[in-house]
């Protein structure tokens, strides 16, 4: 794991045509406290979506459930590929029976457009005389329209969605997710090179934190301020320096890193590499594409989908593993409630009971659906409990930890 200290997630406002604009949605800058140790991140509204909708007809209300279930299962399984599978295929198809509640919404659409060339007389006409002095006053020649856009926020039975997913052997990825830090450098058709920011081009920015909506992936940009210039500089990240990108990524204490060079090409091609680090080990692979969307969301996909893979669960009813959890320091009745609370949500727990107490020491014994050596892993992407030892090696299902909240 990546030990460190500070994160922010940089979003930028949502254009969806040249002349259009959703008015609601801000510029957001998001930081993560200073903390020495290394945490995933958790992922909220994983059973929600929003959807654009013309009107209330039970047709159109019935096209947005469908749209909207099939986010929802890309967000909780963190993969595409499973909206292809037979039991998903035939769900959509029914995806009221999945709806837990439903609300609409209307937000303010700001219309600004240059309007077509007129004849000379409407032109004319446009000028005034001002009152005081009889000077002409042109108007400008743009017109404005305000208009209205109904959003359908559809909220889905967490239970029945696992319980779908349960018996499709589809696995679960837990809303505890390892986050994912982003490093890039960029360089022009001149060969000039600088670092990824918002404000040399927010297009990026924008591409990514979209993708990582609507696949549920906690990403991270760093703040690039002194401290990260002095350990990265352009061309070390050009060249994909591991030891240089680990150095600077200590601080943020993110689970996984991604880094990746684009080039923007005379001809209008985008070429690069990336390097995928996680779990100690790195994953190379080039970049190609005409599109910058498509070049973004190919690196983006292949990491999620590891990711996804490697902590997601396919949950087995008839099935559970007991696992002994031994934690220190808690020394009051508030703290072993946040405890309960804690593990009882984890995932993969599907049972709790306590086993022993001893002074500031206890012990739960936990079941599980699925194997130790996830939960280790589970457990690793937060901060509250900090690991003292374990004895899986000996194959005894011992995890000893220190209560830290």
């Amino acid at each position: 794991m990546l030990k460190g200290s500070i994160c922010s997630i940089i979003g930028a406002m949502n254009f969806s045509k040249t002349f259009q604009a959703r008015i609601s949605i801000p510029w957001l800058v998001i930081a993560c406290l200073v903390t020495p140790v290394s945490y995933g991140l958790q992922v909220t509204d994983l059973y929600v979506h929003q959807v654009a909708v013309s009107n209330e007809s039970d047709s159109e209300r019935s096209r947005a459930f469908g749209e909207a279930l099939s986010a929802v299962i890309i967000k909780v399984t963190g993969e595409r590929r499973w909206l292809l599978h037979p039991t998903i295929e035939r769900a959509l198809d029914n995806a009221q029976d999945y709806v837990k509640a439903i609300s609409y919404i209307s937000e303010a659409i700001e219309l600004v457009q240059e309007a077509s060339a007129a004849p000379q007389q409407n032109r004319d006409s446009r000028n005034t005389q001002d009152n005081a002095g009889g000077a002409l006053v042109n108007t400008p020649n743009l017109l404005q329209e305000v208009s209205e856009q109904r959003y359908i926020t559809v909220n889905f039975a967490a239970e029945l969605i696992d319980q779908l997913l349960t018996d499709a052997d589809i696995p679960v990825w837990d809303s505890n997710r390892p986050s994912v830090l982003v490093w890039m450098a960029l360089q022009t058709e001149s060969g000039e090179r600088r670092l990824l920011t918002a404000d040399n081009q927010p297009e990026i920015i924008r591409y990514m934190q979209d993708f990582a909506l609507e696949r549920g992936l906690p990403i991270i940009f760093p703040v690039l301020d002194f401290e990260d210039r002095q350990s990265l500089n352009e061309d070390q990240l050009w060249n994909l320096e591991e030891s240089a990108i680990e150095l600077a990524s200590i601080r943020y204490g993110a689970d996984s890193i991604l880094s990746g060079r684009l080039h923007f090409t005379a001809g209008g091609e985008l070429v690069g590499l990336w390097k995928f680090i996680f779990q100690d080990e790195a994953d190379v692979f080039d970049g190609f594409d005409q599109d910058l969307q498509g070049y973004l969301y190919e690196p983006l996909d292949r990491v999620t989908n590891k990711l996804s893979s490697y902590f997601a669960i396919v949950p087995e009813e008839s099935t559970e593993q007991f696992v002994r959890l031994r934690i220190e320091g808690i020394n009051n009745l508030t703290a072993y409630s946040a405890l309960l609370s804690y593990v009882s949500n984890l995932g993969l727990v599907q049972s709790v009971a306590a086993a022993e107490l001893d002074g500031e020491r206890l012990e739960l014994e936990l079941g599980l659906v699925g194997d130790v050596v996830q939960l280790y892993e589970l457990i690793a992407l937060d901060r509250d409990l900090l690991p003292i030892e374990s004895s899986l090696s000996r194959g005894d299902s011992l995890l000893h930890y220190r209560w830290t909240r």
